[in-house]
């Protein structure tokens, strides 16, 4: 089967949203490191996704980083709209004001919490897709969801007109083959440590979290790939892997991913929302040994990284962010 038109690109940025020491979006550092993975090769960038702290960000929030993304990307990359709501008409609602606020994509989530069957995950995927104009990335992410998008399901919700993508945490390489094979959809690698596996069984491209600090060097690894140098781009792969289990096995990858781009200067605190916390000492010193091991890294320098776990430690926050909505 054909595959719909890539209008997303292949590099894609799971974005952490940047927060200062009492715990507020950051909205300067914001722009500055959506300029950063943008002008480094990121070809879209997602905000509001699980890496964005979308749970415990506010509606208006939400909205707002799709207005600074647009504003900062200036047409270089797509915006995408992550999170959702794992209620259908909550999530309903986001999407629209996510269009009018100029997104140009919106990534569904599997309904977390909830455990509904097959049937109520496709009657939610539907029911938003029909609810806006933008093209729809599907996001199978079962570790958090408490459920798989089950095969059946993707190949009904891909006869949707408007949904043409597929992001894929799961890690089934067997099943992303035959999804594939069997659809239209383009297929983003959303497993940071699976995305040279899934690319070279032909995925479109990544949305990835270790992305936030090394774009060039994904940028690097999907240019090489695109021209059958699957060489180098394992070269990459290699070089990177260091690096991908310091943000993605020790604590929750927007945890590490901040720790390590506050320790790199690239944002101005580490700080994240409650109940999420700043790694433990312990954990830290995990996240610095993986780093110590980085290779050379196409477009970045682990000379100059600074870890502050004071900066980190605890994470208890003076003061709550406020309701979702």
């Amino acid at each position: 089967m054909s595959q719909n038109k890539n209008i997303f690109g292949q590099v894609l940025v799971a974005l952490v949203t940047p927060m200062n020491s009492e715990g507020e979006v950051d909205w300067a550092a914001t722009e500055k490191h959506i300029d950063y993975v943008i002008s480094n090769g990121a070809d879209g960038v997602v905000v509001t996704g699980t890496t964005g702290e979308t749970s415990t960000l506010t509606d208006a929030e939400k909205l707002k980083l799709v207005e600074v993304g647009k504003s900062v990307s200036g047409g270089r990359a797509k915006i995408i709209t992550g999170g959702g709501s794992n209620e259908t008409a909550h999530a309903m609602q986001l999407y629209k004001a996510s269009e009018k606020a100029g997104a140009d994509g919106v990534m569904i989530v599997t309904p977390y919490y909830n455990k509904p069957t097959q049937a109520g995950v496709l009657t939610h995927f539907r029911l938003i897709a029909d609810s806006t104009d933008l093209p729809v990335i599907l996001y199978d992410i079962p570790g958090r969801a408490g459920i798989p998008i089950a095969y059946e399901t993707i190949l009904r919700a891909a006869k949707h007109p408007n949904v043409v993508a597929i992001k894929d945490a799961k890690g089934d390489l067997a099943q992303a083959s035959r999804v594939m094979n069997e659809t239209g959809l383009l297929y983003f690698s959303g497993d940071d440590s699976n995305i040279m596996p899934h690319m070279s069984i032909g995925a479109t491209g990544l949305i990835g979290v270790t992305a936030n600090i090394a774009p060039a060097a994904y940028r690097d690894m999907i240019d090489a790939t695109n021209r059958n140098d699957y060489h180098h781009a394992l070269k990459v792969h290699n070089s990177l892997e260091p690096l991908v289990r310091a943000a993605m096995t020790h604590v929750p990858g927007t945890v590490a991913a901040k720790y390590i781009l506050h320790g790199l200067g690239l944002i101005g605190s580490p700080r994240v929302r409650l109940p999420l916390v700043g790694p433990e000492e312990a954990e830290a010193a995990r996240i610095e040994q993986d780093i110590d091991k980085v290779g050379p890294i196409t477009g970045l320098s682990f000379e100059n990284f600074r870890p502050d776990r004071n900066a980190a430690a605890g994470g208890a926050l003076p003061k709550v962010a406020g309701t979702t909505r």
